[in-house]
Order: C-alpha cells, then sequence, then structure tokens
C-alpha cells in the first residue's frame, strides 16, 4: 500500500495537471472565437463566388478553360493535407491522417502515384515516416492569424502542377467546422474543378428559385479564367479556416475532458488519502494501547 507521502505527491501532480489543462482549455477558446469568426465572416463570400461561377460555368462550354478539363488516365495524385503544428487535441489528427490513408488505398491497385503539400507538422511528420513524396511544406498556419496569401501562394504552386502535367488531380483533406462537438474530415476535389452548381437541388413540386444572370464583361470564357485558379485559392483558404477553427474546438473539448478526468482523479486520491490515513491512525492507536497494556501487565 502506498505511503500517505506518495499520495500526497500524486495529488499535487495532478492538481498541477489540472492547471495546466484548464489554462489551454482557455486558451483554446480565446482562438476559438478569433478563428470561428473569421470562418464565419468567409463562408458568405464562398458561397457567393461560387454561385457567380456557377452561372458563368453553366454558359460556357467545359473546353474554354483547362482546368474544367479532366484527365482521361490518372496516375499522378497530390493531396493537399491539413492538419495541426500541435497535438493535445484528441483524435482530430488521426482522423484527418485517415481520411487520407484511406482515399490513398482507395486508389493504391490502380498504379497511382501520390505527392503531398503539407499544412502542419502533425500531417508532414505523417507523410516524412512513410516517405511519401512531399512537395511543400506550410508549417504555422493552422491555429494562427494567416491571410490569403497562404492560400494564394499554395495554389498558385498546384495550378501550375495541373497545367503542366505534373499532377493529373488534386485533392484536399481538412477538418469542417460543424458544431464545438462536431468536426468532420473531408476529402475534397480542386483539380480538375469539379461541375460548378449555380442552385441547389429541388423537388419535383417544389418552385425553382431565381437564379440572376450576371453580365460579364470582358467575355465570359475570359472571365473564367480569371475567376477558376481564384477558386481553388478560395477553396483552399476556406478550408484552412475550417481547419484551424476545428483544431481550436477539438483541443478546447480534449482539455475540458481532460480537466474532469483529473477531478474525478483527486476525488479518487482523497479518498485513498483519507483512508491511509485513518488506518495509520488506527495503527497508531493500536501500539499505544498495546504498550500501556504491556507496562500494566
Amino acid at each position: 500500500m502506498a505511503t500517505l507521502k506518495d499520495i500526497q505527491n500524486k495529488i499535487a501532480a495532478v492538481k498541477k495537471t489540472k492547471q495546466i489543462t484548464k489554462a489551454m482549455n482557455m486558451v483554446a477558446a480565446s482562438r476559438l472565437r478569433g478563428a470561428q469568426s473569421s470562418m464565419v465572416s468567409f463562408r458568405p463570400y464562398a458561397g457567393k463566388f461560387a454561385e457567380v461561377l456557377g452561372s458563368l460555368a453553366e454558359r460556357s462550354a467545359e473546353e474554354a478553360n483547362p482546368l474544367l478539363i479532366p484527365r482521361e488516365e490518372v496516375k499522378k495524385i497530390h493531396i493537399v493535407l491539413c492538419t495541426s503544428d500541435r497535438g493535445l487535441c484528441g483524435g482530430f489528427n488521426v482522423n484527418l491522417v485517415e481520411k487520407a490513408e484511406g482515399f490513398m488505398n482507395e486508389k493504391s491497385g490502380q498504379g497511382v502515384e501520390f505527392s503531398f503539400t503539407n499544412f502542419g507538422k502533425k500531417g508532414r511528420d505523417w507523410c516524412r515516416k512513410n516517405k511519401f513524396a512531399i512537395e511543400s511544406e506550410h508549417l504555422g498556419v493552422v491555429g494562427a492569424d494567416f491571410g490569403f496569401n497562404v492560400a494564394l501562394t499554395a495554389g498558385k504552386k498546384l495550378v501550375d502542377g495541373f497545367l503542366g502535367q505534373q499532377y493529373d488531380e488534386v485533392y484536399i483533406v481538412f477538418a469542417e467546422f460543424f458544431s464545438m462537438a462536431k468536426q468532420l474530415p473531408l476529402l475534397k476535389q480542386i483539380l480538375p474543378i469539379p461541375p460548378i452548381q449555380a442552385s441547389q437541388e429541388v423537388e419535383k413540386d417544389a418552385e425553382v428559385p431565381y437564379l440572376p444572370e450576371h453580365i460579364c464583361e470582358p467575355s465570359t470564357d475570359v472571365l473564367l479564367g480569371e475567376m477558376l485558379p481564384r477558386n481553388v485559392y478560395v477553396q483552399i483558404y476556406s478550408a484552412l479556416l475550417e481547419t484551424s477553427t476545428s483544431e481550436h474546438a477539438a483541443r478546447m473539448m480534449a482539455m475540458d475532458n481532460a480537466t474532469k478526468a483529473c477531478n474525478d482523479m483527486l476525488d479518487n486520491l482523497t479518498l485513498v488519502y483519507n483512508k491511509a490515513r485513518q488506518a495509520a491512525i488506527t495503527a497508531e492507536l493500536m501500539d499505544i494501547v498495546g504498550g500501556a497494556e504491556a507496562l500494566r501487565g
């Protein structure tokens, strides 16, 4: 049985751990507000951008831009993997890595070569461990304050690589933020740009919503040549915002669960300490009584 001193040391260690987890929870909550505000502010722009681009794509032929043309044979796939730089966020990074790994397993039997662009150390380390080809890495982005230029720089390399026949398809793996308790890993194709729907599917009996026809100056094809690459940048930036918000939410929940676990450990250790202390007092009383009886005899 552990001594009173050992139990006291354990209680002190758990209390210090609780202070750390509580502080990290508060830091994650503070950063979450800023990241969520940026994400919510960008969503209407991304939605309207997709609406305008979908309206233009409907009036333009698929052959108008090479970014819309799928390759006949897909042999080189590039994956943009968005993870965090730090841990202590539950299964956040594991879920993202498993999403990418599952997609690779599906395509592995087709003789496909994979390469990666990594946002975050966790994804970078996973690629290095498995000896995957890393085209570029961007550290210190997810979970921090970053601008649109980060997505612009990465997106230009992807567009140039696709046009230069380095990649046949480009996908992005990121975490989409739904709520504090729900962040799902998603896989989305960004090149070649899949068909963009200007409107959502509606039921047969439902009234079809009004779709505005945008007046283009210059022509639709010329405008698509400018907007299609920007659509790639917008998707990357949106994915980074979603992943950053999801990381803070996951870390906040993980630290909250860790704090609750510390409270449970403290309750159990306190109970053990009280039992050990009572046993020690009982043993001392028995020694005193035994000594008194010996002197009396």
